[in-house]
């Protein structure tokens, strides 16, 4: 008899089952995971662009809201009280309320950025920049180390100094000179950085002559003894950068400052010329200036009065001016 020694081997269904219940629960799990993964990078996403857009839209808010803040004009109550306490300062220098209100009116209307440009540093400088404060403002003056001093202790002055070479007791012999050069260095519309006229003054930063200047104060240097450098080139210079101008308003506004010397008027007369003069006290004038083509060789439409006659009278009455302050 034959012994079957045949073994049966049996597969209990539970153990399969087992297996594939844990692997579907992990599958399970990891989808789970993977899905809420996914939510949340959604989410967080959603929550930065909505974060971004939000701190784009207030940011651009806040400098529309700067800019307007910064371009709006000065407050007229805020005008009057710097003009009233300029004028009751005890300086024996300083100019009056009537002298100072119709430049402050000339600079409220002029348009932003109005450009102001001053001859002579004195005790309204803090003054005119304050009430340029949209604009550019600069300063000529004849002493470069009170130039220096300005600017170092008030940085946001912009002063520059320059060497005056006239002098007031040849203002008759000067203004002849400029007539008889009226068609070459002397001419009425040019660029004074490259001219050799003794009246214009040339020797300027570049960016000085490259500006269209709508308001000029001329109010320097001193004029006040038959030695001193006088007005004469800062009026001619003021009447050559007013006609030359490229650009911004056709006209500009030139005040003269001490304008009862005689000086200051025939200068004026000759080279801002009296049918341009709209206002006029015994201490200022002020003249509107039009813009001119380059063909232009004449300064005044009424070009009939003597050069002459005019520089003899002031010649005769020097000693009427050389007791004046400035």
């Amino acid at each position: 008899m034959k012994n079957s020694n045949t073994k049966l081997i049996l597969l209990h269904p539970y153990i399969q089952k087992q297996g594939s219940s844990n692997r579907l629960w992990l599958l399970t799990f990891m989808s789970l995971f993977t899905l809420a993964f996914l939510l949340t990078i959604i989410y967080t996403s959603g929550l930065y662009v909505y974060s971004t857009a939000t701190t784009t839209a207030t940011s651009t808010a806040n400098t529309a809201a700067t800019i307007t803040a910064t371009n709006s004009p000065m407050p007229t109550t805020v005008i009057n009280t710097l003009l009233h306490y300029a004028s009751k300062s005890n300086d024996t220098f300083k100019m009056s309320y009537s002298e100072i209100k119709p430049i402050s009116d000339v600079l409220r209307k002029c348009s932003s950025p109005c450009n102001f440009l001053i001859f002579g540093l004195t005790h309204e400088t803090l003054l005119w920049k304050a009430l340029n404060h949209n604009g550019r403002t600069v300063f000529i003056d004849e002493n470069r180390y009170y130039a220096a001093y300005i600017e170092e202790k008030h940085p946001e002055i912009d002063a520059y100094d320059v060497q005056y070479t006239t002098k007031t007791k040849e203002m008759t012999e000067l203004i002849k000179v400029a007539k008889e050069q009226i068609r070459n260095e002397c001419r009425p519309v040019q660029n004074l950085l490259f001219s050799e006229c003794k009246l214009g003054i040339n020797d300027l930063p570049n960016h000085v002559y490259e500006v269209d200047w709508d308001v000029i104060l001329i109010d320097g240097p001193r004029g006040d003894w038959p030695d001193s450098p006088g007005r004469i080139s800062p009026i001619f210079t003021s009447g050559v950068l007013a006609r030359s101008k490229k650009g911004g308003s056709g006209k500009t506004h030139v005040f003269v400052h001490d304008f009862r010397r005689n000086v200051e008027r025939v200068c004026g007369d000759e080279f801002l010329c009296r049918e341009n003069l709209v206002e006029e006290s015994e201490t200022l004038g002020h003249y509107v200036v039009e813009r001119m083509e380059e063909t232009s060789f004449q300064f005044c439409r009424n070009n009939n009065r003597g050069v002459t006659s005019s520089s003899s009278s002031a010649a005769n009455n020097s000693s009427s001016y050389s007791s004046s302050s400035k």
